[in-house]
């Protein structure tokens, strides 16, 4: 099947891509990696979904194989989302599925809430689509963890050092709980840690999961959620960061909100439990395209 690669010019820089399986005649998938500021490495394995149709990739600027510019007045939600409205109209995606996962997702929710043409479905996998409810849940998460996990990761975040390697050793409890339930190859993590930006989480984000200090601290879009109209299917773990009671919330709120529940997976279900993923994902986008 044809792939291709390449770049494609956006405000700041380039954008680095991939597209596979080009010349299939059924609607375009294009998968928004999470962070912000990690890549689409770790989303690689969805370019399976070539299958029934073309898949893109594409690594946002300032991380992965994308330009690297150094300003930081470019990580702002409005520059991503007009970003991907450059990327469908480089590669002529008159009309598209979105598959957007964590960030992704609210990258996903915020370009759709600009009323672009051609969108035929919305795939919110392991959903961000308000910040202070995912803060929420955090700390309700982390509640669940033994209480000296609890008071480092407090302490930590108090005293500004969550570069420390106690810091670390704690978060890696809280992942091994509510992000990857699977023991994942430590070459591919590492190879995958080169493509992520830390200066981007951080300025978006903030210096952790659990409390937004960065630009995005007050996105919430639940109150217009009830504009998305085309068919959408919300997905998350039964572990997931991203909570099965929050992600079924978002779904009530859609007239045509679908949801999915990977029951053996954290917050990387297409890692965790990869052939059901894809599986769902196949199946719904199929669906669509049937109709």
């Amino acid at each position: 099947m044809m792939h291709e690669e390449g770049y494609i010019e956006v405000t700041g820089g380039r954008v680095w891509y991939q597209l596979f399986n080009k010349n299939s005649a059924n609607t375009p998938v294009i998968i928004l990696h999470g962070g912000p500021g990690s890549s689409s490495y770790s989303l690689e394995g969805l370019q399976a979904l070539q299958a029934d149709r073309p898949v893109i990739l594409y690594d946002q600027l300032g991380c992965g194989r994308s330009d690297r510019p150094n300003d930081q007045s470019l990580w702002q939600l409005d520059r991503f989302v007009e970003e991907l409205a450059l990327v469908r109209e480089a590669l002529k995606l008159d009309e598209v599925h979105i598959l957007g996962h964590s960030w992704g997702t609210t990258l996903a929710a915020a370009y759709y809430l600009t009323k672009p043409s051609g969108v035929k479905s919305v795939i919110f996998s392991s959903p961000c689509l308000s910040a202070p409810r995912w803060e929420q849940d955090q700390i309700e998460n982390l509640k669940t963890l033994p209480k000296e996990i609890q008071e480092t990761i407090k302490r930590c975040e108090e005293t500004g050092t969550t570069d420390s390697e106690e810091f670390k050793a704690a978060i890696h409890e809280f992942n091994k709980r509510f992000v990857c339930r699977v023991e994942s190859d430590p070459e591919w993590i590492k190879k995958g840690s080169c493509y992520r930006n830390p200066e981007i989480y951080n300025i978006m984000w903030g210096p952790s999961e659990f409390s937004v200090k960065g630009n995005l601290k007050s996105f919430d879009c639940t109150s217009r959620l009830n504009e998305i109209s085309c068919p959408t299917l919300f997905t998350c773990g039964r572990y997931d960061e991203a909570t099965p009671a929050s992600t079924e919330y978002f779904s009530t709120l859609v007239a045509s909100g679908k949801i999915h529940i990977f029951e053996n997976s954290a917050h990387m279900p297409y890692f965790e439990e990869k052939e059901e993923y894809l599986q769902v994902m196949g199946n719904f986008l199929k669906t669509i395209d049937s109709n």
